[in-house]
């Protein structure tokens, strides 16, 4: 029995360590990463009206582009809970427009897009479901300003259509899907890599030329697969805990007892630690035992600090009844203050939620 209740306090004891490595964001962070992208074949429609013979005045077909370079900036505010909010600043290159497909007859093209702009950002960390690391999704809205340079199309054996360098922007949109990796040597840091999924809504045209012919290129789907690494810092973070000592026989003999949340009636599994904790009394030297109660940060902090009250009540009356004499127990409620996993306002910690009885 003695050495089972050792193991199990600490066991429970080492919990908390675990699962600091992956920490709701609560306050203000920045972030940042490089990557690469490629459009999904974005798609154009080309009007260019009377033409001249052989060549329709109207046509669309899906555009190639290679592999180019992504960087993005962000500012955030995390809630405590999971959730943050983030403006972004992002830049994006695509060169090599080629091998257009759709158009009915051998063709050629070329030209690179940029795209600058900025978007507001919702997203949702899961901390603790995975160890040691972070997942998180997210959804944007934002503008995008899309720059063609050099744009131009060619149908074997006709004149060139080209559109020169141009400028159009519009609404935006964009999932973001990651993992962060928490660094422990530096409190707030964590490595991420994300996958990118961004569209622009509705049509952009630029203004071209064919054959001395004044006409338009219009783009009519654009989408951006993104690919990036980069870094994440939440300000203020609280450092990790110190990994706890073995539960030992000499010193100070702690026992914690835990609650489920907004309750203070003792489950089967920690009345038994109760019952560990008085018999351990019966053989060992002590000259008090202080029975503090916890809660975690969800509710206010008055109502907290009676929640601690009468789960430290309840177990000093456990103890009384399991035969420790009432005069050697000492009860104190800390509410919230005195957090076995740090954490930001408003978050429903299990390992907060605590009495600590300890043999002096």
């Amino acid at each position: 029995m003695k050495l089972r209740s050792a193991l199990l306090a600490s066991a429970m004891m080492a919990l908390p360590i675990a699962a600091a490595n992956a920490q709701a964001i609560s306050g203000p962070y920045v972030g940042g990463g490089l990557g690469m992208n490629f459009i999904q074949r974005e798609s154009f429609d080309l009007g260019f009206p009377k033409a001249g013979p052989g060549v329709a005045t109207h046509s669309s077909g899906d555009f190639r582009s290679n592999i180019g370079p992504m960087a993005v900036l962000s500012l955030g505010w995390g809630l405590g809970n999971g959730l943050r909010a983030e403006i972004e600043a992002s830049y994006r290159q695509n060169n090599g427009f080629n091998s257009p497909q759709g158009y009915g007859a051998p063709a050629n093209a070329g030209g690179s897009e940029q795209k600058i702009g900025g978007m507001v950002n919702v997203l949702y960390d899961f901390v603790g479901m995975v160890p040691m690391v972070q997942p998180y999704v997210g959804v944007g809205v934002g503008y995008q300003s899309v720059i063609e340079q050099n744009l131009h199309f060619t149908q074997i054996g006709f004149p060139t259509a080209t559109a020169g360098n141009t400028n159009r922007g519009g609404f935006a949109y964009q999932a973001i899907l990651g993992v962060a990796f928490p660094i422990d040597q530096v409190p707030g840091l964590a490595v991420t890599a994300e996958y990118r999924f961004m569209g622009m809504a509705g049509n952009r045209s630029y203004s071209a030329t064919y054959n001395g012919v004044h006409g338009s290129f219009t783009s009519t789907d654009d989408y951006n697969h993104s690919l990036v690494v980069g870094f994440r810092y939440a300000f203020g973070a609280p450092p990790l805990p110190a990994a706890p000592m073995p539960v030992a026989d000499m010193g100070a003999k702690t026992f914690l007892v835990f609650f489920d949340w907004d309750k203070a009636d003792l489950t089967a599994r920690s009345e038994g630690i109760v019952h560990d904790a008085a018999s351990y009394s019966t053989h060992s030297q002590y000259t008090r035992i202080d029975v503090d109660g916890n809660t975690d940060t969800s509710g206010t902090p008055s109502y907290n600090q009676g929640l601690s009250e009468r789960r430290a009540r309840v177990v000093a009356a456990e103890l009384v009844r399991d035969g420790v004499p009432q005069n050697v127990i000492s009860m104190h409620a800390y509410g919230d203050t005195h957090l076995l996993v740090p954490t930001g306002p408003n978050v429903r910690e299990p390992q907060n939620r605590r009495v600590e009885i300890v043999f002096h």
